[in-house]
């Protein structure tokens, strides 16, 4: 049975499981669909047009689904979509896409947001992610599964994060994240490979012995190329998905605009996309 407070305000075009527990004092606006076992607590702002899957736990004065805070938006039909088991926690804002952006803010399942983060209009935020408090994500950016950044960190627009990366507290990032790396600085610069996600996430220990190796030769040894380095690590680890991984995100870092792979797509953003 729902379980709705009396001083909740429920748009009659909302979409409500029959589980979800709404708190006192919570807004749910225009175009909101709500999953099985969600629970909102009190003052928490759901705006329009955002899909929330199954088993979400949402804390006080989060806003979510709101407006985009881009100069370019002029109120078009977007959406923002999350998926299941997320955790987040108090004065967190999510924003919705922008018309020429793609149109899709995504959150994926199993994340942790910590109180004050902000995600803004056009990220796409894969899942098991931990981001901690007051971190700072401009518009296009993206998270990889298993990423974690610490607090305080502030992400440029269109930067990417690999997977199991780690963005150390207060770091600035104004390029890409390597996968399986660990950045710390301002600006953000590789210090390490992250072992310890990989231990978590399961990895082989070979791979990860792998990824160490791969670390040492890109970063740590000054004689060859990068581009030598990387065709030689690609030869070399054919077999390790992992290394592959990281040559290919660093090819791309490099074929993009100021190491933002992404960046190169900016120029597609004028165009238009209808969300249905």
């Amino acid at each position: 049975m729902t379980r709705i407070h009396p001083t909740a305000i429920v748009h009659p075009t909302a979409d409500i499981a029959g589980d979800v527990t709404i708190g006192p004092y919570c807004f749910i606006g225009e175009g909101v669909t709500i999953g099985a076992g969600t629970v909102l607590h009190n003052s928490v702002t759901i705006q329009c047009h955002t899909t929330i899957g199954a088993g979400n736990e949402f804390y006080p004065y989060s806003v979510i689904g709101g407006d985009p805070q881009d100069r370019k938006f002029c109120g078009e039909h977007t959406i923002l979509e999350i998926g299941d088991r997320n955790i987040i926690r108090e004065l967190v804002t999510i924003h919705r896409g922008t018309g020429n952006g793609g149109g899709i803010t995504r959150l994926g399942s199993d994340n942790l947001i910590m109180g004050t983060v902000h995600i803004a209009h056009d990220c796409i935020i894969g899942s098991a992610v931990t981001l901690a408090n007051a971190v700072m994500l401009a518009g296009h950016i993206r998270i990889e599964d298993g990423a974690s950044i610490g607090g305080g960190a502030g992400l440029h627009h269109f930067t990417s994060v690999g997977t199991c990366a780690f963005v150390a507290a207060m770091a600035r990032v104004p390029k890409d994240v390597p996968p399986f790396m660990i950045v710390e600085g301002s600006p953000a610069e590789v210090r390490a490979p992250n072992l310890i996600a990989m231990v978590r996430r399961g990895y082989a220990p070979d791979h990860i012995d792998s990824i160490k190796d791969a670390y040492k030769r890109l970063f740590r040894d000054n004689g060859a190329p990068m581009s030598d380095k990387l065709v030689e690590l690609k030869s070399q680890y054919e077999d390790v998905p992992a290394v592959l991984q990281l040559c290919d995100s660093l090819q791309a870092s490099a074929d993009g605009v100021h190491g933002r792979a992404l960046e190169v797509h900016r120029a597609d953003d004028k165009r238009t996309v209808e969300v249905k």
